[in-house]
């Protein structure tokens, strides 16, 4: 059983969950994806489970993802998640209602923070945290975030891309935009239904993607993959092969919607940060940051060094960890506060 300041940090992402347990490190890594039963609102499957039923469910249900773009996009099934997520981590009831620290993209409204903070409390939090991603990111990843010195973190999300420059604990300057892993799975669907008059599904484009894509075609071999869908002209099945460069055409918007956010946030850089990055480079974590080739296509775009975290895909949720054991040794600033608290 746990003590009595029981600690839960969660990385509440659009495409997955991880939970990290105070003494335990991370507990849980499934997607954040809920199978609901229409016709009576209860819920049939949370998770990995819940996710293999995407696209392949019968009438009555409906396996959803309550995240979009990094927010809430339906509060009573995050709720009922964060409730899953919570008890399972623990494997028994809660004897104490538990300290929670979850992480939120820098560039959420007020409404969008409160929605999170009520969602975590009502799942059983007794206390709520905030953290942004950039901080927690940066936790994760080893970075001293208290020192006075300049560090430059790239978190690519599954349903937002985080940017920021952090010194003395806090957020310098920063950039969130709604681009992440999902946009890149949408790129690559459009482009299979445009180029190839096939219809696929966004777990077959993120199989591309994973598979195949790149940023950089040039430096890549080509190496190709095949799919099956349905063929929009006859309706009935199809396979067809597509290479790394025609998946590379299809996700070159998000791309450079990335490139832009990160030269955005270097232009916005105080001179004596700026000066740090280019000695320390850029940090990259999520897990968009394993998309082959984004390392160096962001370098060769900025001319700096980028390094991919260790273990890009748990920064987030390990930095939430991270932080709840330092909420007594790091100072608040009074700008970019690193924590927001509500009471449950």
């Amino acid at each position: 059983m746990f003590g009595l300041n029981t600690d839960i940090g969660i990385d509440l992402g659009t495409a997955s969950v991880l939970v990290f347990v105070k003494g335990k490190g991370i507990v849980l890594r499934e997607p954040s994806v809920v199978a609901i039963n229409k016709d009576t609102g209860k819920i049939i499957a949370v998770g990995e489970e819940a996710r293999r039923m995407l696209g392949r469910t019968p009438g009555n249900i409906v396996a959803t993802r309550p995240l979009r773009e990094g927010v809430i996009a339906d509060y009573d099934v995050t709720e009922k998640m964060l409730r899953y997520f919570i008890n399972k981590a623990n494997g028994k009831k809660w004897f104490f209602r538990p300290r929670v620290m979850i992480c939120i993209p820098s560039g959420v409204t007020g409404v969008e923070e409160r929605a999170v903070r009520q969602a975590s409390v009502s799942a059983g939090a007794s206390t709520a945290h905030l953290i942004e991603e950039p901080l927690a990111a940066a936790l994760g990843a080893g970075i001293d975030i208290a020192e006075p010195s300049g560090s430059m973190i790239v978190d690519i999300g599954g349903g937002t891309s985080d940017v920021a420059v952090l010194s003395l604990g806090g957020i310098v300057c920063s950039r969130s935009i709604r681009v992440g892993g999902d946009k890149f799975d949408e790129a690559i669907v459009r482009y299979i239904r445009k180029e190839f008059s096939l219809m696929i599904g966004e777990r077959t484009g993120e199989e591309i993607k994973v598979e195949v894509a790149t940023a950089v075609p040039e430096k890549t071999p080509e190496r190709v993959t095949e799919i099956r869908g349905r063929d929009l002209i006859t309706g009935l099945p199809k396979a067809v092969t597509v290479s790394s460069h025609q998946v590379y055409n299809a996700i070159a918007e998000p791309l450079e919607a990335v490139i832009s956010a990160v030269k955005e946030v270097l232009e916005m850089t105080p001179p004596e940060l700026a000066a740090d990055i280019v000695n320390k480079g850029i940090v990259m974590t999520g897990g968009g940051a394993l998309l082959h080739g984004l390392d160096i296509l962001i370098s060769e775009e900025t001319g700096l060094a980028v390094y991919i975290a260790d273990d890009a895909i748990s920064c987030v949720a390990q930095g939430t960890g991270k932080a709840l054991a330092m909420m007594n040794v790091l100072p608040k600033q009074k700008s970019g506060k690193l924590f927001k608290k509500v009471m449950g």
